[in-house]
């Protein structure tokens, strides 16, 4: 077996060849570029495509899962089914097409419809609001007044909105103030209970603060109560508002005219499922959006 011997020549040629040839220190030291995934920009990027995501996914998929269960059940019913989402769309889509045409008093579009059941929501929400709000905050300051107006209060929130309709017919005769007087009685309770309640939850340290500095009932509403019984307030009124817009359809079904409830009752009559549909998904978008504005003015309006 023979040695293997390297001479110096030989070494100078393997270290000449490119396989050994040492880099520049100027492409040696030259750093890696960092993905833009793993940069600060990158990561908050990422970041807000997460939220995005998780954000919108949920509702999407819920809606798609709705939309699946009702055509299964449209399928399933056969042709006398209940109607399916496309056929509903297209209807609305017809619906919608013309929604402010008159055609005398028990043939208008549905706009006029949508618009005459808010004012009758507004009104009576309004009529509420006046007497509820000031009552309330009677009723959390005084303890002698609440507690005379308490078996009241308990006696009558419980009692359905319709029952009120035939006192209100009965007492004004037509059937607009009828309406107004059913949302006025149902809408007024969560005003009343929920600012008796903010008022009753204020600290007893700032109204001693208030009477030693011999401050007057005005300046402790508008510099202590009101701020305090705010939040609570704010949500009497949304609670107000959505039983109004609950009450007002049903209200509408039985005194007749114009309204979404009156829509329904009337589209029900000739059979148009489609429409019925339609009035529903109206219902609770407008329900949704005048919650939603109420929670925009309460975020404006918090002291806290």
């Amino acid at each position: 077996m023979s040695a293997v011997t390297i001479n110096e020549s030989s070494l100078k040629e393997i270290m000449k060849s490119p396989e050994t040839t040492p880099l520049p220190a100027t492409a040696a030291s030259k750093p890696r570029p960092v993905p833009f995934l793993e940069t600060e920009r990158g990561q908050a990027f990422s970041e807000s495509i997460g939220k995005l995501f998780r954000g919108v996914l949920p509702p999407v998929l819920g809606i798609a899962l709705f939309i699946l269960l009702w055509q299964i059940v449209s399928a399933s019913g056969g042709e006398n089914g209940l109607p399916g989402p496309a056929s509903t769309w297209e209807a609305a889509k017809l619906l919608f097409a013309d929604p402010f045409y008159d055609n005398g008093p028990n043939d208008k579009g549905i706009g006029w419809n949508i618009l005459h059941s808010l004012y009758r929501v507004g009104a009576g929400f309004g009529l509420a609001a006046l007497v509820g709000i000031p009552l309330g905050f009677m009723i959390g300051r005084f303890v002698f007044l609440s507690g005379m107006l308490a078996p009241i209060i308990s006696l009558l929130r419980p009692v359905s909105p319709l029952a009120w309709l035939p006192i209100g017919l009965y007492v004004f005769k037509e059937t607009e103030p009828a309406s107004l007087w059913v949302i006025f009685i149902s809408s007024i309770w969560p005003i009343i209970l929920n600012t008796a309640a903010g008022v009753s939850r204020v600290p007893r340290d700032y109204l001693n603060v208030a009477r030693v500095l011999n401050l007057s009932e005005w300046k402790i509403f508008t510099r202590i109560l009101f701020p305090s019984v705010l939040p609570h307030m704010m949500t009497g009124i949304r609670l107000s508002i959505g039983v109004a817009w609950l009450v007002i359809v049903a209200a509408e079904m039985l005194t007749g005219g114009t309204g979404i409830g009156f829509w329904v009752w009337d589209e029900w009559n000739n059979l148009n499922v489609e429409h019925i549909l339609i009035a529903i998904f109206i219902v609770g978008i407008i329900g949704l959006l005048l919650e939603q504005l109420l929670m925009i003015i309460a975020n404006r309006f918090n002291y806290e």
